[in-house]
């Protein structure tokens, strides 16, 4: 398989290529050339398969031509040694939980199935070091920090906002050591992602070091979260209720959103699509004006969702050939308030006695507003209301219990670089490194 830019300025890239370099020359953001059907064989029996078995047939299709199977196999299978399941929250809408693996969120299917597969990439090079950049406003840099951890050849640079991330969150990418560096930027999200793709356009700085991506701009990241559409189809088939289903997906820099189309354009029978937003509402402005318009990112306190200039909208714009009926004819949006957000949290626990954490509130939210007679919703809980642990008990007056593995990641020592928002400081700081 070969993939493009979106820019369509770049040559062609192998998967190997589009993985290591993560963004391409002309700064676009990488596309297979072609996108498989799978067989209706396939999902007529995919609830007898498990979320392993299925995920595999999945990446057959996507990375089948350029991995051979038996490592293709061992890097889906150790990717998820946890579970992604469907929970009912009310009689129409289910939770599809995302945060059975290590560090608790959605990310961990996408980063450590990134890890294991640029590992494998890097042994065929037989490369000393790759050095992974990842911007985070919350999730991504936890699930990355601890996908790569101990992963021999690769080192990787956490580029988050200083104060703008949960204490929780900080602690499990700040607290590892090894081959993980915190860099703490004196700014906000779209800050750290600017200096992430200002790193690869700098030609003195990629000749001192190797460099890629572990965002979900590269495809390794994004692909492998359409596992998880999938098994959600499964487990609903497997309740009888995958007719007329409908997604709603948290979205912050569209990469979960994305995956889950391309899983449409595979022949995933969803039937419709909802993004739902926080406070930035540059793609529900998309929706209703047809023009995309970037602004600079508002705080909220679904932190994960703060971004004013998502990358991946570049892919649904490619995908769909940048025909505005198109999109807005598959995909509605929605955007919420902090207090709106807090209000559905505390009516859920009220009402269904589940636990939202303010991401998944948002989904929740937009399908209670959006579905139909006769329609089922999945929604994206994203990530373990644990991780947002004052927001949430001060909202819906109970105590969330931490798991364990969230609690010994808190009682690590904190280890970051202090590092201001410009180019030239973060440059400095890896030509010394």
């Amino acid at each position: 398989m070969k993939y493009y830019s979106t820019n369509g300025k770049a040559p062609l890239a192998t998967l190997h290529e589009a993985v290591v370099k993560g963004l391409a020359g002309d700064r676009g953001l990488y596309m297979p050339e072609s996108i498989k059907k799978l067989p209706q064989s396939f999902f007529d029996n995919i609830e007898r398969l498990s979320f392993q078995e299925l995920s595999y047939v999945v990446a057959q299709a996507f990375f089948g031509d350029d991995v051979n199977e038996e490592d293709l196999k061992r890097i889906v299978y150790d990717t998820l040694s946890f579970d992604c399941p469907v929970a009912q929250v009310t009689d129409s809408i289910y939770s599809l939980e995302l945060f059975h693996g290590p560090t608790l969120a959605f990310k961990d299917v996408g980063a450590r199935f990134m890890a294991r597969l640029l590992q494998y990439f890097i042994r065929q090079e037989g490369r000393e070091q790759v050095n992974v950049l990842v911007a985070t406003s919350g999730d991504t840099g936890s699930a990355v920090a601890n996908g790569f951890l101990g992963v021999d050849g690769i080192h990787v640079y956490v580029l988050y906002p200083k104060g703008k991330v949960s204490k929780i969150q900080e602690s499990q990418f700040t607290t590892l050591g090894k081959n993980i560096t915190a860099v703490e930027v004196d700014g906000v999200f779209d800050d750290c992602q600017a200096l992430v793709k200002s790193a690869f356009m700098d030609e003195e700085l990629n000749k001192h070091m190797k460099l890629t991506s572990a965002n979900s701009i590269n495809v390794a990241r994004f692909l492998p979260q359409a596992f998880y559409y999938f098994n959600a189809y499964a487990r609903m088939k497997e309740l009888g209720k995958s007719e007329n289903m409908v997604v709603c997906v948290p979205s912050g820099n569209f990469g979960n959103i994305t995956a889950a189309l391309f899983g449409h354009r595979m022949g995933l029978p969803v039937k419709r699509f909802i993004a739902a937003n926080n406070a930035n509402d540059i793609f529900y402005n998309y929706l209703q004006t047809g023009k995309y318009e970037p602004k600079a990112s508002r705080q909220t306190i679904a932190n994960a969702m703060d971004v004013g200039d998502p990358s991946n909208f570049a892919r649904i714009y490619d995908l769909y050939h940048g025909d505005h009926a198109l999109v807005s004819s598959l995909i509605s949006g929605a955007t919420y308030s902090d207090d709106q957000i807090r209000d559905t949290m505390r009516k859920c626990f009220s009402d269904n006695k589940y636990i939202l954490d303010p991401h998944g509130a948002c989904g929740f939210r937009a399908l209670s507003e959006q579905l139909q007679a006769g329609e089922y919703g999945v929604f994206c809980e994203t990530a373990h209301p644990a991780k947002f642990k004052e927001t949430v008990e001060a909202t819906i007056g109970a105590e969330v219990e931490i798991p364990e593995r969230l609690a010994a990641f808190m009682k690590g020592k904190k280890q970051s670089v202090e590092m201001a928002k410009d180019f030239s400081s973060f440059k400095d700081f890896l030509m010394q490194e």
